[in-house]
């Protein structure tokens, strides 16, 4: 669960989830909506799919990245299961 949190703590990578939960995108797709350099989105892509958030799979010469919606509703239900006790 820490690395949910640690992974959500970035305004970046909370703007790539949101991408990604209206379409699946290359790393080339996601890196051309920042002002920020290749391998800096691929350390935030690192930690997002290292926290479950997304995964990713191989089609030809690309990575194509999803959203992982079903950790993101156990993250949110745990979270406030926590406010109702």
């Amino acid at each position: 669960m820490g690395k949910v949190f640690k992974a959500l703590s970035d305004e970046t990578r909370r703007e790539i989830l949101k991408l990604l939960n209206k379409q699946d995108l290359s790393a080339g797709e996601i890196s051309n909506r920042f002002d920020m350099s290749k391998p800096s989105i691929s350390k935030h892509l690192d930690i997002l799919r290292d926290a479950e958030l997304i995964s990713s799979e191989k089609k030809g010469q690309f990575v194509i990245y999803s959203i992982n919606t079903s950790v993101i509703q156990e993250v949110l239900g745990n979270f406030l299961d926590i406010f109702q006790k």
